[in-house]
């Protein structure tokens, strides 16, 4: 496929490397240091303003409350939410910039995964200098989550009295992660993952720095400059690598940057002329593993979820395909077979009963041949059952009498003698189980609900929902 897409641009293009037929005066006589040359590509392409952000128009865009505090040089408490490769240090370098212009303000940058309570103490006590000469510091905590509940405790008077303006990073929901009291005290900033056009802007950009020329199928310039380019690549193979990278601007450019190194070198340029990139190429530089999915995240709960209510609607192509996503993923099998035993029960219950027999047998089958072999029993136990006809009638009872039970006031009503064991010849004699016999319960002369609750009946209302 390499030789052909290069040979479909070479066609197009050959008058034009002809024209700027490399010749050493000609180049660009940039040159990078070696410490720029050391700097991955995405950190080099992070934004220093916010009209250089990409993405993110609802928190961030023109118009948003957050916007407007930022270019008023105001940096409030956040948590910034988000998949992995979003924005969100991306936004901290804006903020750190910020910080950079401004006299009275002071950026430390940490990380949970390098940094521990210690470093957090010792910022706090450079803050609290500071504050004497009215400088505040603003402190960027990634990957916050990785902080226990009792850690983030540390934050929590400092952030109240103001010693420092905290700005935390994090891929796990901030519900299940971080202190109900931190985030009493921050305003959660949702960011979302970015959309394929957002990467091709971001994208161009870099290659822009790399002095590469962008053509369309037809070998047509994409972009209006008189650099003499060192690489040349079609559109269509960068829109490719937008879309596969999941909405991860830093999973884009690391493999960008990997192409880039792979194919060209001055040297090469010198000699050879702009070095034309296929798609193989980028495509040796990305593999699709990195998918986003998070076994202990939320990713991992939002998918079993997807699983669950399309088996519930009956739906047994989306079924079959969160399925496959999830063991795509990484899910662990038996994670998911134990979803769909509590699907069968809850879901299609009595309706076909067959159906908890079948998925505990794909539990046992996962058990017995393991990955990757099992994947098959797990997507057609899946479609089975989103096939099967549905009954929440055993579900929705329980959930009635487990509301009853909490919602009870006083002590819970006795256990009828009657039904009570009697395995004691005192407990005979206190009338256990006395005139107790096997008939049904309308032959039998016996009430079988406690004493007072003789007109109760769970399943009076079989269309009630639960979630």
């Amino acid at each position: 496929m390499a030789s052909n897409i290069s040979c479909q641009v070479d066609l197009h293009i050959d008058p034009l490397i002809n024209i700027l037929e490399p010749q050493s005066s000609k180049l660009n006589s940039k040159v990078e240091t070696t410490k720029e040359k050391d700097v991955p590509l995405a950190e080099h392409m992070r934004p220093l303003t916010l009209d250089d952000v990409v993405g993110q128009r609802e928190a961030f865009g023109h118009g948003s409350m957050l916007r407007a505090m930022l270019e008023q040089k105001k940096i409030p408490n956040m948590i910034l939410w988000g998949p992995p490769g979003c924005g969100k240090t991306s936004i901290a370098n804006v903020v750190a910039n910020i910080c950079k212009e401004q006299s009275h303000m002071r950026y430390v940058k940490l990380s949970a995964t390098m940094s521990g309570i210690n470093d957090v103490k010792e910022i706090v006590k450079v803050a609290k200098n500071e504050i004497q000469f009215k400088r505040q510091t603003v402190l960027f905590m990634d990957e916050i989550h990785r902080f226990n509940k009792l850690q983030q405790d540390t934050f929590l008077p400092h952030v109240e009295n103001g010693t420092i303006t905290l700005i935390g990073a994090t891929t796990e929901n901030p519900s299940f992660s971080l202190n109900n009291a931190l985030l009493s005290r921050c305003r959660v900033v949702v960011m979302q993952k970015l959309s394929v056009d957002d990467v091709m802007i971001i994208l161009r950009r870099a290659l822009k720095n790399k002095e590469t020329l962008i053509v369309d199928a037809q070998g047509s310039r994409k972009q209006e400059d008189t650099l003499i380019p060192r690489f040349i690549v079609q559109e269509d193979s960068l829109r490719w690598l937008a879309e596969v990278c999941d909405g991860d601007a830093r999973v884009a450019l690391s493999a960008l940057e990997l192409t880039l190194a792979a194919r060209g070198s001055d040297n090469e340029v010198h000699i050879t002329g702009p070095v034309v990139l296929a798609l193989e190429d980028i495509k040796n530089g990305i593999k699709r593993s990195h998918m986003l999915y998070d076994r202990q995240g939320e990713e991992h709960y939002n998918t079993i979820s997807a699983i669950h209510k399309s088996i519930r609607a009956s739906d047994d192509n989306a079924a079959l395909y969160w399925t496959t996503r999830a063991l795509h993923g990484g899910e662990d099998p038996l994670y998911i077979a134990r979803r769909l035993i509590r699907a069968a029960c809850e879901d299609i219950g009595l309706a076909d009963p067959a159906t908890l027999t079948e998925a505990v047998a794909c539990l046992q089958g996962c058990q017995h041949i393991g990955k990757p072999e099992c994947d098959v029993l797990l997507v057609q136990c899946a479609v089975r059952l989103a096939r099967a006809p549905k009954s929440r009638e055993v579900y929705n009872a329980m959930k009635r009498c487990q509301r009853s039970l909490v919602e009870a006031k006083g002590p819970l009503p006795p256990i009828p003698l009657h039904l009570r064991n009697a395995p004691t010849k005192l407990m005979k004699q206190m009338g256990y189980g006395s005139g107790y016999n096997l008939l049904h319960k309308n032959e039998s002369g016996l009430e079988y609900m406690p004493e007072g609750m003789e007109d109760v009946n769970f399943f009076h209302d079989n269309n009630d929902e639960e979630d």
